[in-house]
């Protein structure tokens, strides 16, 4: 169950969520989207460094830096209009993100053969989606690549903290790290593809519940 900090943080993470996809979807009010989308991850970095006493040390620190790769790519994609190079360095700044992931569900690992059709499951998903993106990739087509293999990896990873650590740890960074999937997915489908309607938003409320689900997931771990 949720503490009563998580769950007064939830209601006010939320809000912050509501507020950046107003600010994001309204133009007269860009220079406050400057604040609402770094606020996200900002709110958790927050909510982690203070309620993690109990974990890991090197848990505590490599979700606190996958965090700060999160901010940093979160901020480097609101410039993508001002230069493309925007986007690749958002991009090698969630890749990090993504791999300092994949180095705390490893701390919780447990393999088993439920891991190989889990894994089989993710190469027919990310077959799918590069077939469809492929024409559109030119000089990204490498980094791209890369990165669905460093995501396909931190939901592999979280997989196999199945019957490592308890269901409600399992679960929600299970849930956050399918969500995070999804998330890139319909960006990469936007940008490479074809326009999505109201992509921001489907796009926004994924990456913030996948933020917060595997944040969440990690410090109900400190219970097992």
């Amino acid at each position: 169950m949720l503490t009563n900090i998580e769950k007064q943080f939830t209601i006010l993470f939320f809000v912050i969520v509501l507020f950046e996809l107003l600010t994001g979807s309204t133009e007269t009010l860009q220079y406050a989207h400057y604040i609402a989308k770094p606020a996200i991850v900002v709110s958790l970095i927050f909510l982690f460094l203070k309620t993690s006493k109990g974990l890991n040390r090197a848990i505590i620190n490599l979700t606190t830096m996958a965090l700060i790769f999160s901010l940093l790519g979160d901020t480097l994609l609101m410039f993508v209009d001002r230069s493309p190079h925007f986007f690749t360095f958002g991009l090698v700044a969630f890749l990090l993100a993504h791999l300092m992931y994949i180095l705390v569900f490893l701390k919780h690992k447990k393999l088993s053969r439920a891991i190989f059709g889990f894994i089989v499951v993710l190469l027919v998903y990310a077959s799918g989606l590069f077939y469809l993106l492929k024409d559109g990739l030119g000089d990204m087509l490498i980094p791209v690549v890369i990165y669905m293999v460093v995501i396909l990896s931190m939901a592999a990873t979280a997989f196999l903290r199945r019957q490592k650590v308890n269901k409600w740890s399992f679960n929600l960074v299970f849930l956050g790290a399918l969500c995070f999937m999804i998330s890139d997915s319909i960006l990469a489908l936007n940008k490479f593809y074809q326009p999505i309607p109201m992509s921001h938003i489907s796009i926004m409320v994924t990456y913030a519940l996948a933020q917060y689900l595997i944040v969440i997931g990690i410090l109900k771990s400190k219970d097992a």
